[in-house]
């Protein structure tokens, strides 16, 4: 008898183990079931907080591919000042300047668009403010002394406002510090030499 009263003891001390052993495992699940439910909500706080993210890098992304062909073309009408010899040295050293600011943006542009994984230009075009015609272009080869000054002076100050324009529209969408820097620098110099160049028509 004591024997038996000792196996039923055992017996009922093992079930109530398991017993034990499956509410420990109900409250893991449970507590996994919450876990996986916070994980879900975090989920969805990630995604939404990066909406605001992704729409600043497509606004960074849209910038350098307009703003480096729009430099290639300030860097095109600087070249054809420099190699005028009837241009005035007001034009030269503006034209100058402008070839020595712009050809290194272009080049931190363009490595921006490459980290990215993003086109260096962008498809399908569009139309960037400030951007002059080809017939334009072609007016401007073809003028001498100080009507090709008045010309590239006239020109490049719609070309620079153009740039002002981006370099401020990217402001209001940019996450990017390195962006944000690049943009404040376009907005001052440009304005900057955008004032020089309207005193130099008054004369």
């Amino acid at each position: 008898m004591p024997r038996r009263t000792s196996l039923v003891a055992t017996t009922a001390l093992l079930t109530g183990s398991l017993l034990l052993a499956g509410c420990g495992s109900g409250d893991s699940s449970t507590g996994a079931g919450g876990s996986q439910s916070s994980g879900h909500d975090m989920s969805t706080m990630d995604s939404s907080s990066s909406a605001p993210a992704d729409s600043g890098r497509q606004g960074d992304v849209m910038f350098a591919q307009m703003m480096i062909p729009h430099h290639q073309q300030a860097i095109e009408m600087a070249d054809i000042a420099l190699r005028k010899p009837s241009s005035s040295a007001q034009v030269k050293k503006l034209a100058t300047d402008i070839r020595k600011a712009q050809g290194p943006e272009i080049t931190t542009m363009t490595g921006w668009l490459k980290s990215w994984g993003a086109p260096t230009s962008m498809p399908g075009g569009h139309d960037m403010s400030g951007m002059m015609s080809p017939a334009e272009m072609d007016g401007l080869k073809k003028a001498e002394g100080p009507e090709f000054d008045r010309q590239w002076l006239t020109m490049m100050i719609k070309h620079h406002r153009g740039a002002v324009q981006m370099a401020q529209d990217v402001n209001k969408t940019t996450n990017n510090p390195d962006v944000r820097t690049m943009a404040n620098g376009i907005i001052k110099s440009q304005n900057a030499e955008i004032r020089t160049m309207e005193r130099l028509l008054k004369k």
